[in-house]
């Protein structure tokens, strides 16, 4: 995590297991930031891969404001991110709660990863992610990056 200006800067993974009651804690490394820029509070939903997304809330609500305002021809994009979003608050032992709802429609049980995405999270089961990897690093480069460089 590296702060960017004002803006918090979230890059890297961490393996991680949720308790019997689908809490997953937040690794230290992100913790202070994340009390500090969104004095805890996060919004986590549905990703179109299968997976989640986690925000601090105040950049979720930017992009809430952004994706309500879509256009009637995405209202499925409307109702897959706005529609299984769920405000969560990092309790004192520095955990959030996965909604049963989104542990489920995830297949996430216990083996999870949190990737840093820059502004916020994805959130996988670490069987999924660990395939998408494998077929990720099978594509290559797509065609649109062939100036990228590392």
């Amino acid at each position: 995590m590296e702060k960017s200006g004002e803006k918090v800067v979230f890059q890297g993974n961490s393996a991680l297991t949720l308790d019997a009651k689908g809490r997953m804690t937040i690794p230290a490394r992100y913790r202070d930031a994340l009390m500090e820029s969104a004095q805890g509070a996060l919004t986590i939903t549905r990703n179109f891969d299968g997976g989640l997304l986690i925000y601090p809330r105040p950049v979720w609500e930017e992009k809430r404001e952004t994706i309500m305002q879509l256009p009637m021809s995405a209202r499925h994009v409307q109702r897959m991110l706005l529609g299984n979003a769920q405000d969560v608050e990092i309790d004192g032992s520095g955990r959030v709660l996965i909604a049963p709802e989104l542990r489920s429609a995830t297949e996430m049980v216990k083996d999870v990863v949190l990737v840093g995405m820059g502004r916020h999270f994805d959130l996988w089961d670490a069987q999924v992610f660990a395939h998408m990897q494998a077929a990720d690093m099978a594509k290559g480069l797509p065609e649109s990056l062939d100036d990228f460089s590392l």
